[in-house]
């Protein structure tokens, strides 16, 4: 019990840490898990995540993404349209990640987990009507628990699978058992294998801007793995940086390779959801992680009382976006 306490730091409380100007966006209620910013400032967010365990305002509300232009003054969240044939009822978004092509097409990857099994949504974003067109879903028996995905392509990426077991009873064993078959899959039409293993919980993954290595955070062991990206697509074990928090998403600031990350507190808070002792949020950056001495630094952290359940930060000219699993999001100035 008391490894299993100590993986979600159940005693952890955090001193707060505010930024200036910050506000909610209006719109998000129900979650912004994940968000991904292209070069250009439009960030994807996606929203309404039902995940076992894990609070959700509107269980019966299918997922959503949404964008926002952050070269706005007051950027506000549009909800982007979905192309007919896509089954919007079962739609539950998870992790997402961008990719822009030669010929700029942006591609937009989303995990999803439609009746709690889970799949991999390829979208093609057209800006002119703020709109998602489905190409594909992809399934794999590899992609058994998916977390999180990288794009290394137009249609290829890496996965985190964040649990080995689907079923709830059997991830919740998995978790108190300290077991470490979580994994990170490679896939593409040609080829999909398992790239890493011997993670608690391998959560966010994300690639450094010159895009030789993949880092990819383990949750349930507070820390950041640095892995090296080879030819064939095959990873090996550079570093481990260890942290205080439960790190979920990675962003990338492009123009740095500086690692952004949303974090839990307290994992305990977050699996027992108790409104009069709410789970609190934490943004951390990781600077120079390659290093001898990477250097850490808290941006953020709240009780509970303005933002619950942090799970991604990014940033964007001098702008910080925090997500939430379940709650609302976050804009603020550094």
């Amino acid at each position: 019990l008391s490894s299993c306490r100590n993986r979600l730091n159940a005693s952890r409380e955090v001193a707060p840490v505010s930024l200036p100007n910050c506000r909610l966006i209006k719109g998000i209620e129900t979650g912004s898990e994940d968000i991904d910013i292209l070069p250009n400032g439009l960030a994807f967010i996606s929203s309404g995540l039902k995940y076992p365990g894990i609070k959700s305002f509107a269980p019966d509300k299918p997922g959503e993404i949404f964008l926002m232009d952050l070269n706005e003054d007051n950027p506000r969240a549009v909800e982007l349209r979905i192309s007919r044939g896509f089954d919007l009822a079962s739609f539950n978004p998870h992790g997402i990640n961008t990719y822009v092509d030669r010929d700029d097409t942006v591609y937009l990857f989303v995990v999803n987990h439609p009746h709690q099994k889970s799949t991999v949504e390829l979208f093609k974003f057209e800006e002119d009507d703020n709109s998602l067109v489905h190409l594909k879903t992809i399934r794999h028996d590899l992609l058994t628990s998916v977390n999180d995905i990288v794009a290394v392509g137009p249609d290829s990426f890496y996965a985190t699978n964040d649990h080995y077991f689907s079923d709830f009873l059997l991830m919740f064993l998995e978790m108190f058992l300290g077991l470490t078959w979580s994994n990170v899959v490679y896939y593409s039409p040609k080829e999909v294998k398992e790239v890493a293993s011997g993670f608690y919980s391998a959560n966010g993954i994300n690639i450094s801007p010159d895009r030789k290595y993949i880092y990819v955070a383990d949750v349930l062991d507070h820390n950041v793995y640095v892995m090296e990206k080879h030819a064939n697509w095959s990873l090996t074990h550079v570093k481990t940086l260890q942290l205080d928090a439960l790190v979920d998403n990675l962003s990338i600031d492009p123009h740095t390779g500086d690692i952004w990350t949303g974090c839990h507190p307290n994992g305990m808070k977050l699996f027992y959801y108790d409104p009069e002792n709410l789970p609190g949020s934490e943004v951390l950056r990781i600077q120079n992680i390659l290093s001898e001495e990477p250097v850490v630094t808290r941006v953020y952290a709240d009780n509970g009382s303005v933002l619950q359940g942090s799970s991604v930060a990014s940033i964007y000219e001098g702008k910080l976006l925090i997500g939430t699993i379940f709650h609302r999001a976050l804009y603020c100035d550094l």
